[in-house]
C-alpha cells in the first residue's frame, strides 16, 4: 500500500496590523463597536482615534476623556469642518448608515461603514456611486473578511484541495430577548436578525461560492415586526453544484460554526466562524490538518503568540483600510464594492421574502449606538 503525504494546509499571509501606515481617525457614533475599535486601535495598529462626533456633547465628552481623544463635537457637521483626521469610522445603527455615508463622503473623507453596510442595496449602490465620483475609499468593515482565517480559507478554496464545492452550512443565532426600543427589535434603526447578525453568514457564502442566487427564505417576526429567525437556502452560478444553508436568529445562541463541503474533503470552521479561530480540512482519504489562530497558543488558551491579542480581530479591516487608503486605492479586493452590494442584495431578497421592513426614517445614533 501506497502512504499519501501529509496534509499540508497554507498559512495566513496577512500582514501584522501593527505594520500598516498610521492614519488619524474620526469615530461617529460612540457605542460599544466604537469602543471596540477605538481601543483595538491603540492595542494593535499604528493608527489611532482622535475625535468622535454625536449628537450628545455629553456622550462625545465622555467618550473623548475615556479613551484620549483629542476633540469631541457634538454634531457630524461641526466634526467634519473641524478635520484633523485622515479618515472616518462610522458605528452607528444601520439605519443611518447610508445619510451619514454620504455626509462624510461629499467633505471629501474616505469611509470605513460598519456592517451591514446599509438598509438596502440601493443605498449601498448610491455609496460606491459617490465615492468613484469623488475618488474616495469606501470599504465595509466586516472584520471577518480580513481576519487570517479567511485568509486561509481563501487560500485552501483557490488551491482546489477540497474538490467541486457542493454545500456549505453556516449559521449565527445570538439570544436577544424582545425588548421594544432596542435597536435589534426596533424597525426604524433597521433592527432584526438578517441585517445585525445574517450579514455574516450571507457574506460568507458569497465569498466562497460567489454571487448567491435563487434564494428561498423562511422565518419568523417579533411582536415589533422585524425578523427574528430567518433560513435562506442560496444557489451560485459560479458553483452551479453548490447549495448554502444559512441560518440566523435573535431568539437563541446558536453554535455559530460553519463547513464548506467538497467532491474531495471537508474544510470547518469551529466556534464563532466569523471571528479569530482555527481552520481544519478533513479530507475524504483519512488525511487530516489544521491552522491554529494566530492569536491563540497551541493549546488553544488565548493568545498572543501571534501578531496581536485574540480580542483585536477589528485591528485586520483598520489596517486594511489604513493601506489601502495611503496607497489611494478606492476598495479593498478582500471586500470589494461589488461584493458588498452583491451581500445587500441578498439581504433584500431575504428580508422582502420574510416581509420585513427595508425601509427606515432617521435614527437618532447617539442614544441607540451600537
Amino acid at each position: 500500500m501506497t502512504s499519501r503525504p501529509p496534509l499540508e494546509l497554507p498559512v495566513s499571509a496577512v500582514a501584522d496590523p501593527r505594520e500598516a501606515p498610521p492614519l488619524r481617525w474620526a469615530v461617529i457614533s460612540p457605542g460599544h463597536i466604537a469602543t471596540q475599535f477605538t481601543e483595538t486601535l491603540g492595542r494593535a495598529t499604528a493608527s489611532r482615534a482622535v475625535a468622535v462626533a454625536s449628537r450628545s456633547s455629553e456622550r462625545a465628552e465622555a467618550f473623548a476623556r475615556t479613551h484620549g481623544l483629542n476633540a469631541a463635537f457634538d454634531s457630524l457637521p461641526r466634526m467634519l469642518a473641524a478635520g484633523g483626521f485622515d479618515a472616518v469610522y462610522i458605528a452607528s445603527p444601520h439605519s443611518a448608515h447610508h445619510p451619514m455615508a454620504r455626509t462624510v463622503l461629499e467633505a471629501g473623507y474616505p469611509v470605513l461603514l460598519e456592517k451591514a453596510f446599509t438598509m438596502t442595496a440601493d443605498e449601498a449602490r448610491d455609496l460606491v456611486d459617490l465615492a468613484r465620483e469623488r475618488g474616495l475609499f469606501l470599504m465595509e468593515a466586516l472584520w471577518s473578511r480580513f481576519l487570517p482565517r479567511f485568509d486561509v480559507v481563501r487560500s485552501v478554496l483557490a488551491s482546489g484541495l477540497l474538490g467541486e464545492i457542493v454545500s456549505l452550512r453556516a449559521t449565527h443565532g445570538q439570544h436577544f430577548p424582545f425588548e421594544p426600543g432596542h435597536r435589534l427589535h426596533a424597525p426604524e434603526l433597521g433592527g432584526g436578525a438578517l441585517l445585525d447578525l445574517g450579514v455574516y453568514p450571507l457574506s460568507f457564502a458569497q465569498m466562497v461560492l460567489g454571487d448567491l442566487t435563487e434564494l428561498t427564505t423562511s422565518g419568523t417576526l417579533t411582536p415589533a415586526g422585524v425578523d427574528e429567525t430567518v433560513h435562506v437556502l442560496a444557489s451560485s452560478t459560479a458553483h452551479p453544484r453548490a447549495r448554502a444553508s444559512l441560518v440566523t436568529t435573535l431568539a437563541a445562541r446558536a453554535g455559530n460554526d460553519a463547513e464548506i463541503l467538497g467532491t474531495e474533503g471537508r474544510l470547518v470552521l469551529e466556534g464563532m466562524f466569523f471571528a479569530p479561530g482555527e481552520v481544519r480540512v478533513e479530507m475524504h482519504d483519512g488525511r487530516t490538518a489544521s491552522v491554529p489562530d494566530p492569536t491563540s497558543a497551541p493549546d488553544g488558551s488565548a493568545g498572543p503568540v501571534g501578531p496581536i491579542g485574540p480580542d483585536d480581530g477589528l485591528a485586520y479591516e483598520a489596517a486594511e483600510a489604513a493601506r489601502r487608503i495611503t496607497a489611494g486605492d478606492l476598495e479593498s479586493p478582500l471586500m470589494t464594492w461589488h461584493d458588498t452590494v452583491a451581500v445587500m442584495e441578498a439581504l433584500d431578497a431575504a428580508r422582502a421574502q420574510v416581509a420585513a421592513p427595508r425601509t427606515a426614517p432617521d435614527a437618532r445614533p447617539e442614544e441607540t449606538a451600537r
